[in-house]
């Protein structure tokens, strides 16, 4: 221990150190927890620890007060086997919270205690970090997505979400007009191979040219089948203006509603 972190410590001893050098604010939200855990240990990257099964886990620091010695410990903690185990990494000696889990974090790093997760022997990604990025892209509720339904519900048209046009068929929709017979897809510009913005990657490249264009085959495909069964199939570019994308939205809808009145009245004139 240095002789600041004896000095400071030293005048712990008559009383315990001030609540805010240890103890989490009430009422945070996990992902408030999760974001403060990430910035003390550097990045979220640093924060594996090994379990005994060979596999990672995402570790936690937990600042605990000794009553007898009134110091500020931290411990490493983990899930493993529906357990949680702790292990000791420290004492740490600032007066804010925030300072001491970065102190923390170090003492773990410095011991080997957590680091980053390597890359599974043949992963298609070339780094840990590449892939938690392609592994958290969302497959619903994207940005261009959520901003699209926002429009067209604001325009009075219901829909269904994140659903297979057809039962039959293992194809989700982002969304669906069942009456309408419209299925309506969101398309990322990297993994549908957006022609303006799908750039070939600079690692495993064979490996992503090959996945992209079988996700470009199936689009294909699934366009293909859905208007064999009568079904009408709009692509959008996460890119694209969500505005005008909703507005081509809606005149299909629209435009099948239309149809739909035109066939009652020619009936009933008959």
């Amino acid at each position: 221990m240095n002789d600041a972190t004896v000095s400071r410590q030293e005048g712990w001893k008559d009383k315990p150190p001030p609540e805010r050098a240890w103890r989490g604010r009430q009422g945070r939200t996990r992902k408030a927890i999760i974001a403060e855990q990430d910035r003390a240990a550097g990045s979220r990257e640093e924060r594996y620890v090994k379990r005994k099964d060979g596999e990672y886990a995402l570790g936690s620091i937990t600042l605990k007060v000794l009553p007898s010695t009134r110091r500020i410990r931290a411990y490493l903690r983990w899930s493993e086997g529906g357990r949680s185990p702790a292990l000791y990494v420290g004492e740490v000696e600032h007066s804010t919270r925030a300072a001491n889990l970065v102190q923390a974090w170090k003492i773990a790093k410095d011991r080997g205690m957590v680091g980053k997760r390597p890359v599974p022997e043949g992963s298609w990604a070339s780094s840990s970090a590449t892939r938690s990025v392609m592994r958290g892209n969302r497959s619903r509720d994207t940005a261009p997505e959520l901003r699209i339904r926002s429009l067209l519900h604001q325009e009075g048209l219901r829909y269904r979400v994140s659903t297979r046009p057809l039962p039959g068929l293992r194809r989700t929709a982002d969304l669906v007009f069942s009456r309408a017979r419209v299925a309506v897809f969101v398309d990322g510009c990297f993994w549908h191979g957006c022609p303006d913005h799908c750039r070939p990657a600079r690692t495993n490249s064979d490996f992503w040219r090959a996945k992209v264009d079988g996700n470009r085959a199936r689009d294909a495909q699934t366009d293909r089948l859905l208007a064999d069964a009568g079904w009408r199939a709009i692509r959008i570019w996460e890119h694209e203006d969500p505005v005008r994308a909703a507005r081509r939205v809606a005149a299909a809808v629209r435009g099948f509603a239309e149809q739909d009145d035109h066939s009652v009245h020619d009936s009933r004139g008959r």
